[in-house]
Order: structure tokens, then sequence, then C-alpha cells
């Protein structure tokens, strides 16, 4: 006779505890796994560098493909030619200027130092305004602290600039591991996307797998344009930028082209971002030139604001205003620069989806999205 085993009491909690302890042993390592996360992603770096430049790249490489009906590779290697020539030009001509305009702001530091202490004792202490906000009996030390805490940031900036030197050294390295990974995976695109799409037939129910193509579509769209499109309105006004201050003959000519389209990329915010840095360089040679510099940047912002972007990206994040000084501002806050400019395309992204439930409960309860205000 064959008698039941009786149910070992409280079985049913026992992966609650496995979970918790796993849970507790992750928070007190955190460390430790974060640092893990860390080196793994840094091994991976060429990687998601390939990944970036083959989503960069593949409108490019679409357009000779359609549009001119040349064959894949034929159309990939013309586009590589063109990156890689736009590249050696930037390196050849652009680059070398503007470590060179780096490199004689750093040795000339100095000097601008000393002649604002002079400008600072000649004009601003004999002020009565100087003498209201800190005391003419304080003013000696002041100065002195000033101008050590001068010097001090100095020293901490060039610092700075040679760790961020072999930083980039080591990421240019990467870059270009990805530039050779990436030619693979336009080669072979379909292959790699009908994989990932069977992968996740396999996974997902239907209506799942078919909301998810839904939504990288809409990623895609969404991306591709407003990065592509922005690339492309930053590069031009970087390079009025550069004509410009060489006809005005200001310094710095090529440093302040290059921060200013650099910045550019963030809406709103991107245009001041370059503006104050540009000024400050120009104000210690010349505060008249500087001048200068901050109306004709003003003027370039507002071509590039009224003519020049909306030529080139039209409305492609469908956001106001306020939503993209909103989305700028949450994604500057927790990820800097990189999140103010992913803020954008990833707020048209929340508000494409939040449109969509707001109509779907809209027409759920009213039958209509109309819906007039009481």
């Amino acid at each position: 006779m064959v008698t039941k085993n009786k149910n070992i009491p409280y079985i049913k909690y026992i992966p609650i505890i496995i979970i918790g302890l796993l849970l507790f042993k992750f928070i007190d390592n955190i460390d430790s796994v974060f640092s893990l996360i860390k080196s793994f992603f840094s091994i991976i770096t060429p990687f998601i560098w390939a990944l970036g430049i083959a989503y960069l790249l593949n409108p490019l490489m679409k357009y000779f493909e359609t549009k001119l009906r040349l064959k894949r590779w034929f159309s990939l290697l013309i586009t590589y030619v063109l990156v890689i020539g736009f590249i050696t030009i930037f390196l050849n001509t652009l680059l070398p200027k503007i470590i060179k305009n780096i490199g004689d702001l750093l040795n000339n530091a100095p000097n601008y130092i000393d002649e604002t202490m002079d400008w600072f004792n000649n004009t601003v202490k004999h002020t009565k305004i100087y003498d209201t906000l800190i005391g003419a009996s304080k003013s000696n030390d002041t100065v002195s602290n000033l101008l050590d805490k001068v010097s001090s940031f100095t020293n901490v900036f060039i610092n700075g600039f040679v760790n961020k030197t072999i930083k980039f050294t080591s990421s240019m390295l990467k870059f270009l591991f990805g530039l050779i990974i990436s030619i693979y995976l336009l080669l072979d695109k379909e292959s790699l996307i009908n994989n990932i799409k069977k992968a996740l037939k396999a996974l997902t129910s239907k209506d799942t797998y078919n909301n998810l193509i839904s939504f990288f579509k809409e990623v895609d769209l969404v991306f591709s344009n407003y990065i592509v499109g922005k690339f492309i309105d930053s590069l031009i006004i970087g390079l009025i930028c550069l004509v410009g201050l060489n006809i005005m003959n200001i310094p710095y000519a090529a440093l302040i082209a290059f921060i200013v389209g650099v910045t550019n990329m963030i809406p709103y915010f991107g245009p001041f971002i370059g503006m104050i840095p540009a000024v400050i360089i120009t104000i210690f040679y010349s505060y008249i030139k500087a001048i200068w510099v901050l109306i004709f940047i003003i003027i370039l912002q507002q071509f590039d604001g009224l003519f020049l972007g909306p030529k080139i990206l039209g409305n492609q994040v469908g956001l106001g205003p306020i939503w993209i000084i909103l989305a700028i501002t949450i994604g500057g806050g927790t990820f800097g620069i990189l999140g103010m400019f992913l803020a954008v395309p990833i707020g048209a992204i929340v508000k494409i989806y939040l449109d969509k439930y707001i109509n779907k409960k809209l027409n759920k309860k009213y039958g209509s999205t109309n819906v007039k205000n009481d």
C-alpha cells in the first residue's frame, strides 16, 4: 500500500527566501557589481560604437541602394569612403587647429590672468561698488585669494585636460575598431534583423511581438530623422561660425566654432552653452571682439532656429517648446550632456505612446478623442 508523503511545511517560502538572500548579497556587494558592469561595458564598447555607427550610416547606404539602385557592397563602399574622407579632412585640417588653439590658450592663460588682475587692481578695486561689496580693508586679501583660486583652477584644468586627452586616445581606438565592425553589421543587417525577429516571435505572444515591432519602428523613425538631421544642422552651423570668425579675425576661431557646433546639437540650451565659453575665451584677448562674437553667435543661432533648423529637421519630434525644455532639464539633470541630447527623441517617443494611451481611454469612455472641456 502506497502512502502519501506529507508536504514539507513552508516549502512555498523557499523561493522567496532564496531571492531575498540573493538581493541581500547583491546590495551588500553593490560596488563590486557596478565595477563588474562597468568593466563589461568597457569591453563591449567597440560593439556599442559599431551599432551606433551602423545605425547612423544605414540611411546613407539605403539612399545609394534605393535611389541610385546600386548593389549593397558598392553602396557600402561609397558610404565608408565618404565618411572616412570626412574624418580625414577633419583630422588633417580642423583638429590640428583646435589643438593649437587649446595649446595657445593654455600658454597664454598666465598672461591673461595677470592682465585681468592688473585691470582689477587699477579699475574695479578703486570703485565705490567694490568698497561697498567687499570692503577696502579686505581688498588686498580678496585679490590675493582670487589670484590663488585662479591659479589653482588653471592647474586643475591642465591636469584634467591631460587626463581627458588620454581617455580620448583610448576612445578613438575603440571607435576605429567599432568602425570596422559596423561594416560587417551593415553588410549582413537583414540576417541580423531576421534572427532578432525570430527570437522575439519564439519568446513572446503574437500581440506582444506586433507591439514590439511597432515600437521599434516608431523609435527608429524618430531617432534616425532627429539625430541625422541635427548632426547636419550643427555641422553647417559650425562651418558658418568658423568662416564668420575668421572673417572677423577672431582668435581661437577653430576652437570656438567647434564648441558652437557641438553644443548646437542640444536644442534651446545648446546655443547658450556654446555662447558662454566663446565669449569668455575672446574677452581675455579683447572685450570689443568678445562683444562682436556675442552678437555674431546670437544672429547665427537665430538664423538656425528660424530658417536652417526648420528646413532640415521640420517637425521631426512633434514636441512643443515647453516639452522640449522639460525633457532636456530632466535628461541633463540625470545623465548630463548626453542626456540633454537624447532627451528630445526619447521625450518624443514617450509623447507618442502617451497620446495613444490617452486617445484609447477617451475612445473607450466617450467614443471619440474630441472631448469638449466643460
